[in-house]
């Protein structure tokens, strides 16, 4: 192991935020306080261990600082779960409340405009009074002052921030958390504002580009100059999914990356226009001065989001690499970006952005450092035909090699991957960073005086290119394959064996090819769940014999049919189960009835609030394996083998069944004990009796001994 850890001397530090990530990761996966304590602990016992133990090499520091790193990144993460905890809505209400404009964000495709206020006041304060909300109006409504620092009145449906719909599902509620967002809905009219709201830089250059170019092309200009991706038709977007193009849409390294080379490209050709700036030696510097400078003004005009940030503090280390002599794009440079986002941010390593953009700039770098690799793509003198193939085999290797990298975190968070990214993005990359954003950029320079129509055309064609190719390639056979949610525990092992491939140099770096083909073949041999239960139990999918689903309600929301085909592993809209040969169905009630693996398994389903006659309901119920209700029913009414109704589901969240193939499986939103701060937020009853009770009956069911809850029952108390 000493010989080992001297050969890779220079890749060690890589670890240190690898270490701390995992320890923030991991404060988010276990659920309550003793299990974080418990890896603290553990983690501080390994450091002091190897601490204790050590008599030279370089083993025993390794795992010291690996253990400290760990303990560092849970205390983190639990940390900031705390700093930034603000109240949040108990319940559904309809509210009336003035506050500050602190957000605007402009939704023309959707018809809408998403406005987040502080500092509010209500006219009837809920029980928890949420300080930050966030409403959605129709734009015909939106008063043309809207601005920040307006102070704005009006009456809203607002909803409590909702955990995951299903298994696998976007947790809204972690990142309302985050955000500081205690309660989220739709306003209605009419709507007062006063003050006059300045419209910042931002939202006045959306307006500028969206004006100038009409529909998704206008969209997607300003999402490239200010993050706005508002403007985009969801047809446009979908297609920008499917073919593996949507990163072009988010700010991120990529086009930080175009801003700095454009700007410090104009600036070494202008400067060198004189000749004694020319010959001063000086000129790379005053350019990488001018490209840091637009890297911090282009993230600070596109809203400063995380990964924007992230790809800023990156592009300001590659620069200051290079005034240093140093060599500008290593892994070390990568490892130094993702520690100080980890440190400002622990909850970033949980979030898609973070994981996608840095497991596809290691992936570029660990490749293009590869002896091999490197030797074969080396630039050097000869023909040009001989050149432009070398070029495009780097690039296609390049876009495989990073198609690869992304995939599992594409199926864990979205449940489908991609086949032709690779391709596509050989051309649109090129297409965007040289000709869409420069186009832009020139046509915002030239609005100026008047004389960007030219430019404009220019930037519209190339968008259309953009759009077309997208299209082309989402419309080919096989373009996105569905996977359903994929385990937690294949996930991580597959990021376990990517990240040990990347960040070794020796031949033990190929291990890490033994989880990543574990953890693949643990998502392909996990069956698709047969059942989906939304937590509010008014919504289900079954799985159907031709393998596709059929939800409970004919009238189900676009919002639930996309996350019950996204978690089902469809590629496609679910059809209905009153439409289906193994269901019947009237205004109340569904049974549905299914073979598997020589056994029926038949399912019962309320689906609508009229009363059922009890004796009838109580037959069917105990003939039923499954029953699902969004009500409380009555004791009579309950399942052969499981009960899902308003009172098992406010324990359970949403869930997804999967019928024996082997054996059963059931796996839950909520688990036992889970004591993040907003999983607590959300447990709140509907009345002080139920209060008392819910309380007393979840603490015995998941925390307190059965002796404690039994004096509790006898004397009134409250269980501890």
């Amino acid at each position: 192991m000493e010989r080992w850890l001297e050969a890779e001397r220079d890749q060690t530090f890589l670890w240190l935020p690898v270490a701390l990530g995992t320890g923030a990761a991991a404060w988010f996966v276990l659920p309550g306080r003793r299990e974080w304590l418990a890896l603290m602990l553990l983690a501080l016992g390994v450091a002091s261990a190897a601490a204790a133990t050590w008599r030279g090499g370089r083993a025993a520091p390794f795992a010291a600082i690996l253990g400290l790193a760990v303990a560092t990144g849970t205390g983190l993460a639990w940390a900031r779960a705390a700093r930034v905890a603000a109240p949040t809505l108990d319940r559904p209400a309809v509210e009336r409340l003035a506050g500050s404009v602190e957000k605007v964000e402009p939704l023309p495709a959707r018809g809408l405009v998403r406005v987040t206020l502080g500092r509010l006041r209500w006219e009837r304060p809920p029980r928890r009074a949420p300080l930050r909300v966030r409403v959605s109006l129709p734009q015909r409504t939106v008063p043309p002052t809207l601005g920040a620092g307006a102070v704005m009145t009006l009456r809203a449906r607002l909803m409590p921030p909702a955990l995951p719909t299903v298994p696998g599902a976007y947790d809204a509620a972690r990142a309302a958390w985050f955000d500081g967002v205690g309660a989220s809905g739709r306003g209605f009219e009419p709507v007062a504002l006063r003050g006059r709201g300045a419209p910042g830089v931002r939202d006045r250059l959306t307006a500028h580009i969206t004006t100038a170019l009409a529909g998704s092309a206008g969209g997607i200009a300003a999402a490239l100059v200010t993050g706005d991706m508002g403007a985009i038709d969801d047809t446009d977007s979908l297609a920008m999914r499917r073919a593996g193009l949507a990163h072009l849409l988010s700010v991120s390294g990529l086009h930080i990356t175009a801003t700095v080379g454009i700007v410090m490209a104009a600036v070494l050709r202008l400067l060198a226009l004189s000749r004694r700036l020319a010959l001063t030696g000086v000129l790379p510097l005053v350019a990488a001065g001018a490209g840091a400078g637009a890297a911090i003004g282009y993230t600070w005009l596109t809203g400063s989001q995380v990964p924007t940030i992230r790809s800023c503090v990156a592009a300001l280390m590659v620069l200051a690499a290079l005034a240093l002599g140093r060599e500008a794009l290593t892994l070390r440079l990568v490892a130094m970006g993702a520690l100080v986002v980890l440190l400002a941010w622990p909850e970033a390593v949980v979030g898609p952005s973070f994981q996608l953009s840095f497991a596809a700039v290691a992936s570029i770098v660990a490749l293009h450092e590869h002896p091999r690799v490197r030797a074969a793509l080396l630039a050097r003198d000869e023909p040009w035909p001989r050149k432009w193939l070398r070029e495009g085999v780097s690039l296609l290797v390049t876009g495989a090699v990073v198609e690869l990298a992304l995939m599992p975190i594409a199926v864990f968070y979205f449940h489908q991957a991609g086949a032709y990214g690779a391709i596509a993005n050989i051309v649109a990359i090129p297409l965007t960073t040289f000709a869409i954003m420069p186009a832009v950029a020139l046509a915002l320079l030239l609005d100026a005086i008047g004389w960007g129509a030219p430019a404009w055309w220019v930037a519209g064609r190339a968008i259309a290119l953009l759009l077309w190719i997208a299209h082309g390639v989402a419309a080919l056979p096989g373009a996105v394959r569905a996977i359903p949610a994929m385990p937690l525990g294949a996930f991580a092992t597959m990021v376990t064996g990517g990240i040990w491939l990347a960040l070794w140099r020796t031949r033990w770096r190929y291990l890490g090819l033994v989880p990543l083909a574990v953890g693949a073949a643990w998502t392909l041999l996990t069956p698709a769940p047969d059942l989906l239960v939304t937590g509010d139990g008014r919504h289900l999918a079954v799985r159907q014999a031709d393998g596709g689903l059929a939800l409970l309600r004919d009238r189900a929301g676009g919002y639930v049919r996309d996350v019950l085909a996204q978690n089902g592993g469809i590629d496609g809209v679910p059809g209905l189960l009153s439409e289906s040969r193994e269901a019947r169905c009237n205004r109340d009630l569904c049974w549905w009835q299914r073979r598997v693996d020589g056994r029926w398994w038949r399912v019962l389903a309320t689906r609508s609030g009229y009363t059922v006659p009890l004796e009838r309901l109580a037959t069917l119920c105990a003939a039923a394996d499954v029953v699902v209700s969004e009500r409380r029913l009555p004791r009579r009414c309950r399942a052969r083998w499981l009960t899902l109704d308003r009172a098992a589901l406010a324990h359970t969240g949403g869930v997804a069944v999967t019928f024996p193939r082997a054996r059963a499986r059931v796996v839950t939103v909520r688990v036992e004990r889970d004591e993040h701060p907003w999983v607590l937020a959300a447990e709140v009853p509907s009345s002080p009796q139920a209060t008392a009770g819910g309380r007393n009956d979840e603490r015995c069911r998941w925390r307190s001994s059965a002796a404690v809850c039994a004096k509790a029952r006898q004397t009134g108390s409250a269980v501890p």
